[in-house]
C-alpha cells in the first residue's frame, strides 16, 4: 500500500548523516566525573528537530560504544529523566514505549492511545506498527485486541489499519453530505450505530472531517463535538471527540491537552512531558500551540510551566518550550 509523506522522524530518510559532533562530545562531557551536568544536558538536548536527536543518539552510540537512552536512565532521575528519555528517543521510538506502557499493566492508560494514535497519517500509523514490531517482539494490533474490548477494540482496529484518505485527497461536497447524513442517522437513534460513526470518522482526512464538521454545523445547528459528546460515553467518546478536534485545529487542541496536564490540584507529569515533547518535534507547530494557549489560558505556556514544576525538569521543559 502507497503511503503519503511520514512525518520528521518517522520515515527511513530520517537517519540523515550530518555532523552533531559537538552535541555527542558534550553530551559525553555531560555524564563526566561525579554527578550530572544537567545544564549542558538540557543545552544539547532541549531544542534538536527529529533528524537531529536521531543522528545525535546513533553517533553517540556507535562512536561511544554506549547506549545514550541507558546512559540517561543511568545519569538523572524522576520527572527530569522521563522527560530527558522522552527527547532522547526521538517521536517514533517515544510513540511506541507510550503505547507499550499504556497497555502493559493493570488496566489500559485510554488516554495514551488516544494522544499517540487518533488523527495519524496513514505514513505514520505504519511507522508506528513497524517500529512497535521491532521493539518488542509483538504486533501493536494484537496488543490492543489484547487489552480493548468491544466498540473501542473495534475502533482502534480501524485507526491503526492506516486507511485513512490522504490529505490529497479531495474534498467533494456531495460526498460531505452523504457523510453527515450517514453520521446523523446512525448518532440519530437510541440505538445507534457506532461502528457507523467510527468507520466514517477513521476513514476520512482532517480536511474531509473539518468540511464535515462544518456542514454538519450548518444543517443541525450543533457542532459534531457535542452529537458525540451526548451520543458516546467513556473511551470511545474522548477517543472520536479528539480525533475531530485535531482535525478542526490541532494547535488549539494541543493547547487543550496541555492544560488539562496542568489544571486542578497536582500536575499529571507524565502525559504533559508526552505531549509537549510530540508538539514541540515541530516548531512552527509549536508556535501554533503556545499561541492558543493565550487564548485558552491568559497565561503564556512558559509561564504556566514554571508555575507547575521545579528543579532541572522545570528547566528543560521551559527549554522545549520556548
Amino acid at each position: 500500500m502507497q503511503y503519503g509523506h511520514p512525518s520528521p522522524g518517522y520515515g527511513p530518510q530520517q537517519a540523515a548523516p550530518i555532523n552533531v559532533d559537538n552535541d555527542v562530545v558534550n553530551l559525553k562531557k555531560s555524564f563526566k566525573g561525579w554527578g550530572t551536568d544537567e545544564k549542558l544536558l538540557i543545552q544539547c538536548i532541549a531544542k534538536k528537530d527529529p533528524i537531529q536527536i536521531n543522528a545525535i543518539r546513533d553517533q553517540f552510540n556507535h562512536r561511544f560504544q554506549a547506549d545514550l537512552l541507558k546512559r540517561v536512565q543511568e545519569e538523572t532521575k524522576g520527572d527530569f529523566r522521563d522527560a530527558c528519555l522522552e527527547v532522547c528517543r526521538g517521536p517514533l521510538i517515544s510513540d511506541c514505549y507510550t503505547l507499550r506502557d499504556a497497555t502493559k499493566s493493570l488496566g489500559t492508560k485510554e488516554v495514551a492511545l488516544n494522544d499517540v494514535l487518533m488523527g495519524r497519517s496513514n505514513a505514520d500509523i505504519h511507522a508506528i506498527k513497524t517500529e512497535f514490531q521491532r521493539l518488542f517482539g509483538e504486533s501493536l494490533e494484537s496488543v490492543l485486541r489484547g487489552d480493548l474490548s468491544g466498540g473501542t477494540e473495534q475502533l482502534f482496529v480501524m485507526v491503526i489499519a492506516a486507511r485513512r484518505n490522504e490529505e490529497t485527497a479531495p474534498v467533494i461536497p456531495q460526498q460531505i453530505e452523504t457523510d453527515v447524513t450517514d453520521l446523523q442517522r446512525a448518532m440519530g437513534t437510541i440505538l445507534k450505530d457506532a461502528t457507523q460513526v467510527c468507520q466514517t470518522l477513521t476513514s476520512r482526512s482532517d480536511a474531509q472531517l473539518r468540511a464535515i464538521s462544518q456542514a454538519y454545523q450548518h444543517r443541525y445547528h450543533n457542532s459534531l463535538d457535542k452529537a458525540i459528546e451526548d451520543k458516546f460515553s467513556g473511551h470511545m467518546e474522548k477517543a472520536l471527540r479528539l480525533l475531530v478536534a485535531r482535525a478542526n485545529n490541532k494547535a488549539a487542541s494541543d493547547a487543550e491537552q496541555l492544560e488539562e496536564t496542568m489544571k486542578g490540584i497536582g500536575t499529571k507529569d507524565t502525559l504533559l512531558i508526552q505531549r509537549l515533547v510530540r508538539a514541540h518535534w515541530d516548531q512552527h507547530h509549536l508556535s501554533q500551540v503556545r499561541t492558543e494557549f493565550l487564548k485558552i489560558r491568559k497565561e503564556g505556556l512558559v509561564k504556566r510551566i514554571d508555575g507547575e514544576t521545579s528543579g532541572d525538569y522545570r528547566k528543560l521543559l521551559i527549554a522545549i518550550a520556548q
